[in-house]
């Protein structure tokens, strides 16, 4: 049931990315691959000849990076000494002189809240009644390790109440915020508020 009634298409997908990339057949298929499912991201490649036209040129260092989702039961220091293992591994068989460097810059754990809780409970109805519309909730990756550090330490829930809209573009070279949206948000944060004072949040 989590996947019904949800306010999701390919087609609405295709036309945010500007092209069909889409690569599993069913709605629920993709929403599981971006919301539970581990991922691996690779985000770029220096050292090797990137400028336009053609070289022949062999670099003689190159870096690559990439990054991994992980998801519930996955600790980053065992997913670290695997991926470390395999690449070795891998490497390995090609026999090659070369020398390989696999390097963690850093790690988060994975988190997780009910959308249960009195608190996106309130998150929602907040939501609800300045956008005029019921909120889907989703399970988005993302890099905010210091969520769960507040959540442990301070002994309360956490709530992401996201302000931006769906083709912000977050971390890109043209990563925006529409006037609306930031004018929204700050309603959304007195209403989120509003509702939070009048919730049990020990329910």
């Amino acid at each position: 049931r989590t996947y019904e009634g949800l306010e999701f298409s390919h087609t609405a997908l295709a036309s945010d990315l500007k092209r069909d990339v889409i690569i599993h057949a069913e709605e629920r298929d993709t929403l599981k691959h971006r919301w539970r499912f581990p991922t691996l991201s690779i985000h770029g490649v220096e050292g090797a000849f990137y400028a336009p036209g053609d070289k022949t040129v062999i670099p003689a260092r190159v870096r690559g990076k990439f990054s991994l989702r992980t998801v519930p039961n996955m600790e980053p220091e065992k997913v670290a000494q695997l991926v470390k293992r395999y690449l070795q591994d891998e490497f390995a068989k090609l026999g090659s002189k070369n020398k390989m460097t696999v390097i963690e810059t850093h790690a988060g754990r994975w988190w997780y809240s009910s959308p249960n809780h009195p608190n996106f409970v309130a998150g929602s109805r907040a939501t609800e009644k300045v956008y005029g519309v019921k909120p889907d909730l989703t399970r988005e990756g993302g890099s905010i390790p210091v969520t769960l550090t507040f959540e442990e330490n301070l002994g309360v829930n956490v709530l992401l109440l996201p302000m931006g809209a769906a083709d912000d573009g977050a971390h890109s070279i043209n990563e925006k915020i529409d006037k609306r949206n930031y004018i929204q948000g700050i309603k959304l944060l007195g209403a989120y508020l509003h509702e939070v004072a009048a919730t049990d949040m020990t329910a």
